[in-house]
């Protein structure tokens, strides 16, 4: 069918970091970034006229923060087709509990198909190529199982992230090795206009060119450098009870035409 709005709700990786806009403002401090979720929009908009968009994650948020915050003005909005990816910083979070954040992902899509939007729903990466995150790969495969129980059951779409072998090499993420680049966002826009049956230039089934082989102790300093720039500072806001997020707005808060 053809979608005249969309709304997508998130956190970080709906927001789009780190695929920033090209030349683009910034807004305050914050470089602005375009992400999977404004590439759909940007198809969406080719091929309906009169197509308006919203984007209302923001990076940091919790599956309850979601769920209160975003989830009610999605409702509010009334779009045609709504996106809803959520969970990712609760799983990393000790003592999170995939069968209660399952719960809350239930109630929230509930509320969403009630207004007779399609819903699309993604279960998130296969941690097992990722130190340190590897080791909680049995809470995110529980999760992810029930989001695809959960889509079964509402009647969503599912883009499923764990099965994309193409966004298994680091050439699709950025330094933080928690967000995708900008091919990263392409694979997944493509994954999900693939499942809207929407066609597309991209292809999210692509095989990178082979690379040349990493010296073992070059590998070992990326990740000790990676541990020390990137994860220390991620575990030492969640100590503080911070977020990356914290006092920011969503970017595109209403449903408004593309330029």
């Amino acid at each position: 069918m053809g979608y005249t709005s969309y709304v997508a709700v998130g956190d970080s990786f709906t927001e789009g970091l780190n695929d920033p806009v090209v030349n683009g403002p910034a807004v305050g401090e914050v470089p602005r970034y375009r992400g999977w979720a404004d590439r759909v929009a940007e198809r969406l908009a080719q091929l309906e006229p009169e197509f308006r968009y919203a984007n209302l994650a923001v990076r940091g948020k919790l599956i309850d923060q979601i769920a209160e915050e975003q989830v009610p003005r999605a409702v509010e909005l009334k779009p045609d087709l709504i996106s809803f990816c959520a969970g990712g910083n609760d799983l990393l979070r000790p003592g999170s509990d995939p069968d209660r954040m399952a719960k809350k992902l239930a109630g929230a899509v509930r509320q969403l198909r009630s207004t007779g939007a399609d819903v699309v729903l993604f279960t998130g990466m296969d941690p097992r190529d990722t130190p340190i995150m590897r080791r909680v790969r049995g809470k995110f495969a529980i999760f992810f199982m029930h989001v695809r129980s959960i889509s079964d059951l509402y009647g969503c779409h599912l883009v499923d992230i764990w099965s994309m072998q193409s966004l298994r090499d680091w050439r699709a993420w950025s330094e933080d090795r928690l967000h995708l680049n900008a091919d990263g966002h392409r694979l997944v826009a493509a994954r999900m206009l693939d499942v809207l049956a929407v066609p597309s230039d991209d292809d999210w089934r692509m095989a990178w060119p082979p690379r040349e082989r990493v010296d073992p102790r070059i590998k070992r300093r990326e990740d000790a450098q990676w541990l020390r720039e990137h994860l220390g500072p991620w575990i030492g806001r969640r100590i503080r009870g911070r977020s990356s997020g914290d006092g920011l707005d969503p970017k595109r808060p209403d449903l408004t035409r593309l330029p």
